[in-house]
C-alpha cells in the first residue's frame, strides 16, 4: 500500500507503547526543566496501549534508502561505463566491466528489497506515533 500525508489510516494490531517520558514544557510538580535535569525529567511511566484500529491522520511519510556499498559502486561504476565505455581503452572497459559483473549480485539483493517508510501519524484521540514501519497500520 502507498501512504500519503492526509490518508486516514488505523493501527493494524494492537500495539503497546513503552518507554520513559521527558516533559518538555514544565516538570510535574512545577519547577521548570533546566539543562541537567535529565533524570528528573525522564522515568519509566509503565506502558500505553493502543487498541487496533484506533484511527488517525498520516502527518509525514518518510521512505529510507540504504543502498550498501557495494550497490553504490555497482550503479557508480554502470554509471561510469554508460557515459564513457565507448571512449575507453579496450583493456580499461574490460575490467570495468568485470567489476560491474562481480558486484551484480549486490545490486539484485538491493533492488529486490524492499524500500524501508516510516509514518508521523496523528491519532483522533490525540497521541501521535514518530517513526513508526508503515506495517503497523491499514488505510481507513
Amino acid at each position: 500500500m502507498t501512504f500519503h500525508e492526509g490518508l486516514r489510516v488505523e493501527l493494524a494490531a494492537d500495539t503497546r507503547l513503552s518507554d520513559g517520558v521527558a516533559i518538555t514544557a514544565a516538570m510535574a510538580d512545577g519547577r521548570e526543566e533546566r539543562p541537567g535535569d535529565e533524570e528528573a525529567a525522564c522515568g519509566a511511566v509503565g506502558s500505553l496501549w493502543l487498541a487496533a484500529g484506533t484511527p488517525g491522520t498520516v502527518v509525514r511519510v518518510a521512505e529510507h534508502d540504504r543502498p550498501s556499498q557495494g550497490a553504490r559502486e555497482y550503479e557508480r561504476l554502470a554509471s561510469l561505463l554508460g557515459s564513457f565505455g565507448r571512449d575507453m581503452p579496450a583493456q580499461s572497459r574490460e575490467r570495468l566491466e568485470e567489476q560491474i559483473a562481480a558486484l551484480e549480485p549486490e545490486w539484485t539483493a538491493y533492488r529486490r528489497q524492499r524500500l524501508r517508510v516510516t509514518l508521523r501519524v496523528r491519532f483522533d484521540n490525540g497521541f501521535i506515533l514518530d517513526g513508526v514501519p508503515d506495517t503497523f497500520f491499514t488505510a481507513a
